[in-house]
């Protein structure tokens, strides 16, 4: 019997492809979004709502009285837009998805692998401690009155637009110049990164699920790359030489500001995941899309369109001056 689901976002890194598979199992998918997206090409076979996922009238207005199986909320950053949400489909819908993230585990972390019990704690970042205060209120609507909620933590999850690396493009087209490219640390710490399209495959494989309510699931490759891995694949993607300089974390944050908390808070610390729980849900879950395939899908993407090749100059400016001061 087909599910009727309803997707608050379904346009983004990881709701695109989920969206598809939702579609392609046969269940009612409606995406609420503000319609703006162009990014990524639609979805087929959807229905459309239009919604601001950041205004709870708005919201409300374009639900009306609907009721759904399953609600995901791909949009949802704030413990405040997370407590609109349990009051507005609190007895509307079997089953609340909520994505957090797995940057709300402990920094530094104490034991790997990481699991679901692992202690969220992350004094760096707000916008993880923002993810931990929204799970709570979950939790704790759980346990006193039975909202059926499912916590998904993805970790760093990608498609072909996004380009993991300090700098994204900036840092590619660095590379395809014979530049030196930043990398942080001494590139040696450990990173998992996920193909949206494999992420999908578990993530949908929870929606509907009654063993999965109540429960928090991470959802990550079981592939482990250093950050000189990372950054060397996407070099080799782009047909450029691999020549890394690393320089300190915290240095790297207080010449990039706006990119240190997710540093300092996130990308500087191994992760190894244990994906042992949702793989006994989802027995079909296995992670097929190796980095250096996904490497060649972004470079792919980018160069498919100028448009998308965007250089920042300032960014680079900065990099030169990184590495003019700290580079050997």
């Amino acid at each position: 019997m087909a599910l009727r689901i309803l997707f608050i976002g379904g346009n983004g890194i990881i709701s695109s492809a989920a969206s598809a598979r939702v579609v392609a199992r046969g269940d009612e998918l409606t995406l609420l979004n503000r319609g703006r997206s162009t990014l990524r090409p639609p979805v087929a076979g959807v229905r459309h709502l239009v919604g601001d996922a950041h205004d709870a009238a708005s919201v409300a207005a374009a639900i009306g009285d609907e009721t759904f199986d399953v609600v995901a909320n791909f949009r949802s950053f704030s413990p405040e837009q997370v407590a609109r949400d349990i009051e507005l489909f609190d007895g509307r819908c079997g089953q609340y998805v909520y994505i957090s993230s797995a940057s709300a585990y402990q920094k530094p972390v104490a034991r790997l692998p990481i699991t679901e019990s692992t202690p969220l704690r992350n004094p760096y970042w707000q916008y993880s401690r923002d993810k931990i205060a929204s799970e709570d209120l979950l939790v704790a609507a759980y346990r006193e009155r039975g909202f059926p909620v499912t916590i998904i933590r993805p970790s760093h999850t990608y498609d072909g637009t996004s380009i993991p690396i300090l700098g994204g493009w900036t840092a590619i087209d660095r590379m395809r110049r014979g530049l030196p490219v930043v990398v942080h640390g001494d590139g040696t710490s450990l990173w998992t990164l996920t193909h949206t399209r494999d992420f999908a495959v578990a993530f949908v494989g929870l929606l509907g699920n009654d063993r999965a309510l109540g429960e928090a699931f991470q959802i990550t490759s079981d592939e482990v790359l250093t950050w000189n891995q990372v950054t060397e694949l996407l070099a080799r993607a782009a047909g450029a030489e691999f020549r890394p300089v690393h320089i300190a974390s915290d240095a790297i944050a207080r010449a990039l500001p706006e990119d240190g908390p997710g540093l300092v808070g996130d990308k500087s610390h191994s992760v190894i995941f244990d994906n042992a729980k949702v793989k006994a849900l989802v027995p079909e879950y296995r992670a097929v899309t190796p980095f250096w395939q996904g490497a060649r899908e972004m470079v792919e993407w980018h160069d498919a369109d100028a448009s998308r090749r965007v250089v920042d100059p300032e960014l680079d400016a900065t990099f030169e001056r990184l590495i003019e001061r700290y580079g050997s």
